[in-house]
């Protein structure tokens, strides 16, 4: 199996607010990673860090075999955000406009294709919005609007789906149905990388977990992470920490 993600002892900082520590893990082809840990643990900067949006201090990190800062095949990659749920909406933009922009990196300069179009509808009709098509970005629920830029990346062919927080403000019903496109496009070969808070979910339906705060806690098969200790570590750590700055400590 080819690696999707290969982190290699990558350390960042906030001018001198270290972040991450010597962060080595590999993500394969296929899989599906919960990246867990407790809030300010870093799990954000690493994720943009991995996609080669956020360069490390040290350390290097390949996207498919290649080095981030030299990856250039962008359409492979589809990132949602943590507050994507709140952005475009003050936007004119209808669901079938924000998916056709997965495609402007294919198309060029050039108008959308047959091809184009045809994607584009695979792709509304994968995450079961084809019926939102015409109606505006801002006229749709939070779990609705998640569908349509996860649409957008399938749309731009991404094999490598990342996503930050993606069920905040997300009802409970839309959550269930989320989590379902998810394991489908897992089975499908798509490789996935979700920081979730809620554990639970993200031991149900995650092939792989991982564990952060600052440094990397464990990353393993779910089953064998659930046997650790990694979560007492990293949670007990985090409220130590806490506890240290609410008694005036560093």
């Amino acid at each position: 199996m080819s690696h999707a993600i290969a982190v290699d002892n990558v350390s960042f900082a906030y001018d001198d607010r270290p972040v991450l520590r010597d962060i080595s893990l590999t993500i394969e082809a296929g899989e599906f990673l919960g990246l867990i840990g407790p809030n300010g643990s870093g799990k954000t900067t690493l994720l943009k860090i991995m996609l080669g949006l956020q360069t490390p201090d040290r350390g290097t990190v390949e996207l498919f075999g290649t080095p981030a800062d030299r990856f250039e095949a962008g359409t492979r990659l589809g990132y949602v955000s943590q507050h994507s749920t709140d952005a475009d909406t003050m936007m004119p933009v209808t669901v079938r406009e924000v998916v056709r922009m997965g495609r402007y990196p294919h198309a060029g300069v050039h108008r959308l294709t047959e091809n184009d179009r045809r994607h584009v509808d695979e792709a509304l009709e994968r995450v079961g919005i084809a019926d939102l098509e015409d109606r505006r970005l801002s006229k749709l629920s939070g779990g609705q609007r998640q569908r349509a830029y996860i649409a957008r990346a399938l749309a731009s062919e991404a094999d490598l789906l990342a996503l930050d927080e993606p069920t905040v403000g997300v009802d409970a019903d839309a959550v269930g149905q989320f989590y379902e496109l998810l394991a489908d496009l897992h089975s499908a070969g798509i490789t996935i990388v979700l920081i979730e808070h809620d554990i639970g979910v993200v031991a149900e339906h995650a092939s792989t977990m991982a564990c952060l705060d600052g440094e990397l806690y464990e990353h393993a098969e779910t089953s064998a992470f659930l046997e650790s200790d990694a979560l007492e570590r990293a949670f007990s750590s985090a409220r130590i920490v806490s506890a240290n700055a609410g008694a005036g400590g560093d």
